[in-house]
């Protein structure tokens, strides 16, 4: 899908990447599944790196807030995922789209359940 994980912390990751022209939409900007992908990676991925072994997550629900378009000319956006509270059996993240500059283009949140291999 054109990003990769570039980050990762207890609790914390950050994605990046450039969308290409395949991940457009008819309007002429990337597709809001491209965007849902790269924040629901690293949302899912921060919860997923305070796991201890023998534990795995699945999402739950993941909502995503678009704030202004991406095309080829925003350049490299950066995904960032942080986990908000971790329990025993329920994770929630935030996650925030950027670009180089700072500018915010996405935010979303991510409820994960947490379970036992």
């Amino acid at each position: 899908m054109n990003f990769r994980l570039i980050q990762v912390e207890r609790g914390h990751t950050v994605f990046a990447g450039i969308p290409s022209f395949d991940h457009y939409n008819p309007l002429g900007s990337a597709h809001g599944g491209y965007i849902a992908a790269l924040l629901d990676s690293c949302m899912a991925c921060s919860v997923h790196s305070t796991l201890g072994p023998g534990h795995t997550y699945a999402t739950l629900e993941v909502k995503i807030n678009y704030v202004r378009p991406i095309t080829i000319d925003t350049g490299e956006v950066r995904a960032e995922g942080k986990v908000i509270t971790a329990g025993k059996r329920i994770a929630t993240a935030e996650g925030r789209l950027f670009d180089n500059s700072g500018k915010l283009y996405a935010h979303g949140t991510s409820t994960c359940l947490i379970f036992t291999l």
